[in-house]
């Protein structure tokens, strides 16, 4: 297995799990001085096991593509011959906003062979957006898929972006930009030359690449929930830190087909769709979805007999109030989620549903999965589990205390003994904030949680986000997870207000579900709703409805921009 090259692996047991001490025990990564995911993954593969299957890709339209390792290690040269003749090379920065084309795995290997910077991107990114990324990275080109709206949006973008010497489109051709689908075809009509001989662009890619491990492979820019987004940056040796993520979080099958919800626009994408499922020896499934449509998920999966899925809690919310009984998911053996603490009553339903448990994890751009409930531990929902392998993680106080069990503190990451594989090198091109962030041998997340007597450990939310009102820290977290169980509630954001007696009072932003309206007794109704289900002190004294909240474009709420909103309130009554 070329997985046992890298890594080495405690022994699973029969049920499929591994007992969680012997895997923090028994499980290290092992790096090669010099680590190209493209040359020590992908081509090994292509010449060892060529037709080993490696993307199954899909879209609405009814179109599906199946690569195995020779197609992608053929199809990956050639991209990088294409971005060869744009003038790319190592250390160039290139933005892909490709959603889930099967292109975008052409374009990210390309750039891994070249030794350049893949800046992923989602497609929902107006002008302004781009511009950010466009100079904050050092953007030298953008490789789009075939979107009128997003191709408008980067033209808007051009004149502030003045690093920007190619737009490539993926799909028909566009005045103005090159056409990668259509031979490289520049806007006057001649071919890029050399672009269809990739006889020798792995020699040419290995030469420029044979650099050190610690050279920025990818660069992620986070949702920005209280400012603009930071740009966090993730060497050659990241996929490696995913072996954990793929082997004994998401238990991928050697030979399987594993789903990863998310959109290549977003860090998730890594987690599940490229690094460690093949790894593993697990293919990718990518359906192009345009829009969330719970029964054509279901389809698909059917159809293409996934056998390890993940998503996050909504999706699973979404699926399970379809009739799963009209779809084979006889092939699916394991279920995971992250991105918010999963509701006993929804993992209950899932099960009973599909006899399938879901087992939770936690993580950030910045790292690879940091903590989960493995295969073989008891899944406790509502928990993010325990620590990762290779990641040390403490729950500590301001001053770097370690707090007691079921006492709320700052996710911290101890590095004694060094930096985990797959932590992010630094902010790019910001050594302050870098600094400031590993304050010492701690990495200080920015995440509340607390630890229960057993090892678990509870997210409670932001830093910035956690309430103190009457002397009591209050996690908007917990109270929003009381809140949605309501169902006049379909989506709410908790925050602190100025409170002269109490410091901060708990306010509760909610969005109706369709056929509720917003009045004095349906207030009075919520708020005694949750003094039911948690502690008294916790309950929401002021709630607002409104028609939508304020969110980054990855869905995150911003509950800075409500508080904002609150403070400018207060100080125009004041006035």
């Amino acid at each position: 297995m070329l997985l046992k090259k890298f890594a080495d692996l405690p022994e699973m047991t029969p049920a499929g799990g591994v007992l969680y001490e012997e895997l923090r025990k028994g499980f290290a990564i092992r790096v090669p001085e010099r680590f190209n995911f493209v040359h020590d993954v992908v081509d090994v593969y292509a010449r060892a096991e060529p037709f080993r299957r490696a993307l199954v890709w899909c879209d609405d339209a009814g179109n599906e593509k199946v690569f195995n390792f020779a197609d992608i290690a053929a199809e990956s040269a050639r991209t990088a011959n294409f971005l060869l003749a744009l003038g790319i090379k190592k250390g160039d920065a290139v933005m892909l906003i490709l959603r889930r084309r099967y292109e975008f795995w052409f374009f990210l290997l390309a750039l891994h062979r070249l030794g350049a910077v893949a800046v992923p991107a989602t497609n929902m990114l107006l002008a302004e957006d781009i511009a950010y990324r466009a100079n904050m990275a050092g953007i030298k080109a953008i490789i789009t898929l075939e979107d009128e709206a997003l191709q408008g949006e980067v033209e808007k973008a051009l004149p502030q972006s003045a690093g920007v010497c190619a737009l490539v489109t993926v799909g028909k051709p566009r005045s103005g930009w090159l056409c990668f689908t259509q031979g490289g075809v520049t806007q006057d009509g001649t071919i890029i030359q050399g672009y269809a001989a990739y006889s020798n662009v792995m020699e040419t890619a290995a030469e420029n690449t044979a650099g050190s491990n610690s050279d920025t492979m990818l660069l992620y820019f986070t949702s920005g929930t209280s400012g603009h987004p930071k740009m966090v940056a993730h060497n050659f040796t990241y996929p490696l830190g995913h072996i954990v993520t793929a082997k004994y979080w998401q238990n991928v099958i050697d030979g399987g087909l594993h789903l990863t919800v998310a959109e290549t626009g977003w860090a998730k994408a890594m987690w599940g769709k490229i690094y460690g499922q093949w790894l593993c020896g697990s293919a990718v499934f990518a359906y192009d979805m345009i829009t969330f449509k719970p029964a054509l998920l279901l389809e698909k999966m059917a159809r293409y007999s996934v056998t390890t899925f993940c998503a996050p809690p909504t999706v699973y919310r979404y699926l399970s109030r379809q009739n799963l009984a009209a779809f084979d998911l006889s092939a699916l053996k394991h279920c995971t989620t992250a991105g918010e603490a999963l509701e006993p009553l929804l993992a209950k339903k899932w099960l009973d549903l599909t006899g399938l448990v879901i087992y939770e994890g936690f993580g950030q751009t910045e790292t690879t999965l940091l903590a989960g409930t493995f295969a073989g531990m008891e899944a406790r929902h509502g928990s993010m589990g325990k620590p990762a392998p290779g990641y040390e993680i403490d729950i500590t106080d301001n001053d770097g205390n370690s707090c007691g069990c079921d006492m709320p503190g700052e996710i911290v990451l101890r590095l004694e003994n060094g930096r985990p594989f797959g932590m992010f090198a630094g902010y790019y091109k910001d050594e302050a904030l870098t600094s400031a962030t590993f304050n010492g041998n701690l990495y200080r997340t920015g995440d509340i949680a607390q630890r229960d007597k057993d090892g678990y450990l509870w997210f409670l939310g932001r830093k910035d986000d956690m309430i103190k009102s009457a002397g009591y820290r209050i996690s908007p977290f917990e109270v929003e997870s009381v809140l949605v169980k309501h169902p006049a509630v379909l989506e709410c954001a908790v925050t602190g207000v100025a409170c002269p007696k109490r410091g901060q009072a708990v306010k509760a932003t909610i969005v109706l579900t369709t056929g509720w309206e917003p009045n004095p007794a349906l207030s009075r109704e919520l708020q005694e709703f949750v003094k039911k289900q948690t502690a008294p002190y916790k309950f929401p004294r002021i709630i607002e409805f409104a028609d939508s909240l304020p969110k980054t474009i990855s869905g995150k709420i911003r509950r800075a921009a409500i508080r904002a909103v609150d403070k400018l309130t207060a100080a125009v009554t004041k006035a």
